[in-house]
C-alpha cells in the first residue's frame, strides 16, 4: 500500500480496511472498477453510496494543494459502473486560475479512461459555482446526481438552477461524447504521437483550440491531459493543468518532469502556449515544445 493512504485508511472500518488495502497498490491512482466496487460494498456492508461517502478521505488524499492547504476529494462513477477518484491541485507561487478542483480532477480521470458518461458525483465539501458549471458541460450534464456527506442527493440542477450550457452556444455533442478531429503530424517520436491521438479527442467547440500535452518523467513514464473547453470559459480546464492533475493522482513529483510537449491546431482561435509554458515553469525546469498542426 503507498504511504499517503496509512492515516485515512486507520479511519475505516476495519473490515472495509481489509478489503480495499489490496486495491491501493503502488500504481494506483484513484480508478476502482465496478467488480471490485461491489466486492467493496459486500465486504462493508454498506450501500454503494454509502460506500463512496466513506471513501472519500481516499480520494482527498489524492489533492495536493501547496497553497490552500484546503483537501477536497471527489469521485465520480461513470455509467459503466466504475469509479474515478480526483483531488484538488494549486500550483505553488502560481495565479489561483491554474488550480484544478476536485470534481475536475475525478472527471478528467473518468475521460481520460474512456468513459462517456458521468451518473454521480461524490465530494465532501459543497461544489463551488465553478464546479457547477463544469459538470454543466458533460453528457446529460443536468441530470448528474450530486452526493455530499449530510444532505440529500439531489440532480445538478438543484445547485445549478437555470443553467447556461453548451446547448444554449448550440453544441449538440458536449463533453465525454466522442470526439474525434482530423489531426495530421508525420512523426515517429512516440511522445509526439501519443499528444496527437490526445489532441484529437479533446473538447473544444468554441475555439476550434483543439490541443493536448504530455509530459514524460525520469523513467520514461508518460502524463496526458486533453483541452476540456466550457460554455461559460473561464471554467474551461487546460490540458497542462490536466497532465499535472494525472500526475498527482499517480504521486509522481514534478520535478521529476524532463519533457514536456504541448500540441495545438492552428485553426483555434486561440492559443494555449502561453498558459501551458507558466504552469510548466511553475513546478518544472523543462522547457515547453510547441508544436501548431495546420488543418487536415
Amino acid at each position: 500500500m503507498q504511504d499517503r493512504f496509512i492515516n485515512c485508511i486507520a479511519q475505516l472500518p476495519k473490515p472495509l480496511s481489509d478489503a480495499l488495502i489490496p486495491l491501493l497498490h503502488q500504481d494506483f491512482a484513484g480508478h476502482i472498477d465496478a467488480q471490485q466496487l461491489a466486492v467493496l460494498v459486500k465486504a462493508s456492508s454498506l450501500t454503494e453510496e454509502e460506500l463512496l461517502l466513506v471513501l472519500l478521505p481516499v480520494a482527498a488524499t489524492l489533492a495536493r494543494p501547496p497553497i490552500s492547504d484546503f483537501h477536497v476529494g471527489a469521485i465520480a462513477k461513470g455509467k459503466s459502473g466504475d469509479i474515478y477518484m480526483g483531488g484538488n491541485m494549486e500550483l505553488p507561487g502560481e495565479a489561483l486560475f491554474h488550480s484544478v478542483h476536485a470534481e475536475q480532477s475525478a472527471i478528467s480521470h473518468a475521460w481520460l479512461s474512456g468513459e462517456t458518461q458521468i451518473v454521480d458525483i461524490v465530494v465532501n465539501f459543497s461544489p463551488c459555482g465553478h464546479c457547477r458549471q463544469f459538470m454543466n458541460e458533460l453528457v446529460e450534464g443536468a441530470q448528474v446526481r450530486i452526493h455530499l456527506p449530510e444532505q440529500k442527493t439531489q440532480p445538478l440542477t438543484h445547485y445549478l438552477p437555470y443553467a447556461f450550457g453548451p446547448s444554449d452556444l448550440n453544441v449538440t455533442a458536449p463533453l465525454l461524447s466522442k470526439q474525434h478531429h482530423e489531426l495530421s503530424l508525420d512523426s515517429s517520436d512516440p511522445m509526439i504521437i501519443e499528444a496527437l491521438d490526445h489532441a484529437s479527442l479533446s473538447y473544444a467547440p468554441y475555439t476550434s483550440s483543439f490541443a493536448a500535452v504530455v509530459l514524460q518523467t525520469k523513467d520514461g513514464t508518460t502524463y496526458c491531459g486533453r483541452y476540456a473547453e466550457n460554455a461559460a470559459f473561464n471554467p474551461s480546464m487546460l490540458p497542462m493543468q490536466m497532465a499535472l492533475s494525472t500526475m498527482a493522482r499517480h504521486n509522481r513529483l514534478f520535478s521529476e518532469i524532463t519533457r514536456a510537449v504541448l500540441i495545438e491546431s492552428a485553426q483555434g482561435k486561440i492559443s494555449l502556449v502561453g498558459a501551458t509554458r507558466d504552469a510548466l515553469h511553475a513546478v518544472a525546469a523543462v522547457e515547453l515544445e510547441h508544436i501548431v498542426l495546420e488543418p487536415v
